[in-house]
């Protein structure tokens, strides 16, 4: 048996700064690896997770110029859980500054869950700046992908024990739209509220994340502000179904036709479930898809991980 990578040793970036993209906001960016390189964009998912030193280390230093940043109320970036001027296409133009400001014509673009639906809508806006894709667990911000975490009969079908204690948190009169009543929550007033239902928001979207649950990582959540400001962003932008037209990705493949893209999928994806992928690929035929036999949602499961470096290792040449 084939012995699965690991990701490539901690690097440090060569340069990092703020660049203001308006309405309050700076957005934090990084490069790592070979300042000459092939340049790849990473985007992380949520909305709202932010980048952290795992994400430099899918590509080989010695070929690419990785470029990292923290969208906006996210991670490093200024106006840290802020949803003012954060939508979609907000996220779009932000990605072409950074790109403008760093001097590169064309890039590679790899993002996973948010990530890839981030990604497919920028390379859908800007086709001419993407040289390929790479794509992890696809979410195409649908209605019924939204509805397949918030509400019951989806996810819910295969973890019903933490969906219980996720849906206990709400009063019984409110729990036929759960994701409107933990938006009131994580935007309201009281700050216990506020921390202990992003804290119960948290817990149902890491117990969904991987094939076989990590007990201790889902008990070991984040501070409280990192959790607030997650749930948050989350919860923005699926009440606003992610600020595009229902089946937009898919109805616009056709701007992408001609840019190359691996897409990963995990076979047991409770997050993203791997029919959205499928769809994808159907309606982009330069896409080659990959469904990763033992493994859910998370990047970090040895099947999953394996499968993103040896994509990142097919365009590096």
């Amino acid at each position: 048996m084939t012995e699965l990578r690991d990701l490539y040793p901690p690097i440090e970036p060569f340069e990092d700064g703020l660049l203001s993209v308006g309405d309050g906001h700076e957005v934090y960016w990084e490069q790592c690896g070979r300042p000459d390189g092939k340049p790849v964009l990473f985007l992380h998912g949520g909305p709202g997770a932010g980048c952290d030193e795992k994400n430099r280390r899918y590509f080989d230093p010695d070929a690419y110029r990785v470029v990292l940043l923290d969208q906006r109320g996210a991670g490093r970036s200024r106006l840290f859980g802020n949803v003012k001027a954060n939508t979609t296409p907000h996220l779009i133009s932000d990605i072409e500054k950074i790109r403008d400001h760093l001097g590169i014509d064309r890039w590679l673009v790899f993002g996973g869950s948010w990530g890839s639906t981030l990604a497919l809508a920028y390379a859908e806006e800007h086709p001419g700046r993407v040289s390929g894709l790479i794509l992890r667990g696809i979410f195409l911000g649908r209605q019924a992908e939204i509805d397949w975490f918030s509400a019951p009969g989806g996810a819910a079908r295969f973890r019903p024990d933490p969906w219980e204690r996720f849906a206990a948190r709400i009063p019984a009169p409110e729990r036929g739209n759960l994701l409107a009543a933990y938006h009131r929550r994580l935007f309201g007033d009281d700050e216990v509220e506020r921390t202990a239902s992003a804290r119960a928001w948290s817990t149902w979207e890491s117990s969904l994340c991987r094939l076989l649950p990590d007990i201790e990582e889902i008990e070991s959540l984040a501070e409280p502000e990192i959790c607030v400001a997650l749930a948050r962003l989350e919860s923005h932008y699926f009440l606003n179904r992610c600020f595009l037209e229902e089946g937009q990705l898919l109805s616009r493949a056709g701007r992408i036709v001609d840019i190359p893209g691996i897409i990963v999928q995990g076979r047991y994806d409770l997050v993203c479930p791997p029919a959205a992928a499928w769809e994808l690929h159907r309606a982009w035929p330069a896409s080659r898809i990959e469904m990763v036999p033992v493994a859910g949602h998370s990047a970090s499961e040895p099947a999953m991980l394996d499968a993103l470096l040896r994509a990142t290792d097919a365009f590096r040449r």
